[in-house]
């Protein structure tokens, strides 16, 4: 009796962890980058590894227990949630950066050959594409104080395209021809396009009949869903005269009302949703805000780029909770809650978990191309070392240097948490499933 009592009572406090979906970039059109999942406290194991042809820079999205990414391989991959085995493939002729979305039985994903797809999610099939006035990297001169300063150059670090959402069977994106469209989601055909004033690979946020997105002209737009039609816009910082380090890369959450996003005038702004008012703002010294903040329970989260710091922020006020200091690892991956942990990815090739009772660093796991690589572009303190990736400031040598860097299995993807599972890319090639 007392056995069969104690037995009930375990399975009552340790029920099972279902696989749950999570159909799109930051699992859902808010962006809030919560999942319904209790976390993993701690890594216990590597479930499987898929490697695909390139580095894989999209982050995966999980739909009826099927995990779908883009890869540099130039192809859409479809794997099977609890093995890692592929279903199926799609080859497109441009590497694939953006996030796919998942709806209604379709895949939506844009890729470098200037394409929007929709592609059966059960059998990788077309069933149409939309042609773009072309897929591009943000391009300036003296970018970043790199020579010849008198050359236009596109930027070395302009590593996504927008990833789709989709709401009401109308597929909504960015481009890098400066536009935002809006598409039948069944067919393809165009209900409306707005054109901004430069390269467009935010990712839109959707909430109440309003489409949010940033672009490098350095303004988030507001536009009605239905129509394109602008309701507001708000303007970020100017850097023209420097190294032109402006724009907005990332992409918005929205909670509560209110729009939160990075910028990379080193600012992280908060904007009423309704309005396109400022209600606060956050400087980060310097540094870009690259990546798309998590929303929970009050509070804002998101880390910086070349100073490695994650910061949680009071989401009312603006006011600093805590920061986490990674050393200077770049942040590009945007963080993932689950439960009371946050998961989020470093150039240094770790998938970082941060306890949010503690405020520190619970585990983290590090990829084959970190293990391999990593001592060679770090200094003795643990901080990259900078010195042996880039030679000098010329455009050629900051290319190659960022390949270098990427040589330690670097973590650009986003991690999605599905049931016991976490999920993401590295530069390494590699799809992980960690449990």
């Amino acid at each position: 009796m007392h056995r069969r009592v104690l037995a009930l009572s375990i399975l009552v406090v340790c029920p099972p962890v279902f696989a749950q979906d999570a159909t799109s970039f930051r699992s859902g059109p808010e962006h809030t980058g919560v999942y319904e999942s209790p976390g993993l406290p701690a890594f216990h194991k590597i479930k499987w590894q898929f490697h695909s042809g390139g580095q894989i820079l999209s982050s995966p999205v999980v739909a009826a227990d099927t995990v779908y990414f883009g890869s540099n391989d130039h192809h859409i991959h479809a794997l099977d949630l609890s093995t890692g085995a592929e279903k199926w493939k799609f080859k497109t002729d441009g590497r694939v950066p953006s996030t796919p979305a998942v709806a209604n039985g379709v895949v939506f994903f844009l890729s470098y050959d200037a394409n929007f797809y929709a592609v059966d999610a059960a059998n990788g099939a077309l069933r149409w594409k939309f042609v773009t006035e072309g897929e591009r990297r943000f391009s300036a001169k003296h970018l970043h104080g790199m020579e010849p300063a008198g050359e236009t150059m596109p930027d070395p670090f302009d590593f996504f395209l927008s990833s789709p959402a989709v709401a009401g069977g109308i597929v909504y994106f960015g481009s890098s021809d400066t536009n935002v469209y809006a598409l039948d989601a069944a067919s393809g055909a165009l209900k409306w396009k707005f054109k901004t004033g430069d390269v467009v690979h935010s990712s839109p946020a959707l909430l109440d009949g309003t489409v949010f997105i940033g672009s490098w002209d350095t303004y988030l737009y507001a536009l009605d869903a239905a129509t394109g039609k602008e309701k507001w816009r708000f303007k970020t910082g100017e850097d023209h005269e420097t190294y032109n380090q402006v724009g907005i890369q990332g992409s918005p959450a929205v909670a509560g009302g209110v729009l939160y996003f990075g910028c990379r005038d080193s600012n992280f702004y908060a904007v009423d949703a309704n309005s396109g008012k400022q209600l606060w703002v956050f400087n980060n010294k310097g540094s870009w805000v690259i990546n798309s903040p998590a929303v929970h329970d009050g509070k804002v989260y998101f880390a910086t780029s070349d100073t490695g710091l994650f910061r949680a922020l009071d989401a009312k006020s603006g006011a600093l909770v805590f920061t986490v200091d990674f050393k200077h690892w770049p942040m590009f991956s945007s963080p993932a809650i689950a439960g009371s942990m946050i998961y989020l990815g470093s150039h240094q090739g770790r998938l970082l978990a941060i306890d949010l009772s503690t405020q520190k660093t619970a585990w983290s796991f590090e990829t084959e191309a970190s293990k391999k690589n990593g001592p060679g572009f770090t200094d003795g303190k643990g901080e990259p070392n900078y010195a042996a990736a880039f030679a000098d400031s010329f455009y050629d040598e900051i290319v190659t240097g960022v390949q270098k860097m990427f040589s330690v299995g670097a973590i650009l993807s986003s991690p999605v948490v599905s049931g016991d599972t976490i999920l993401f890319g590295s530069t390494d090639g590699n799809l992980y499933a960690i449990t």
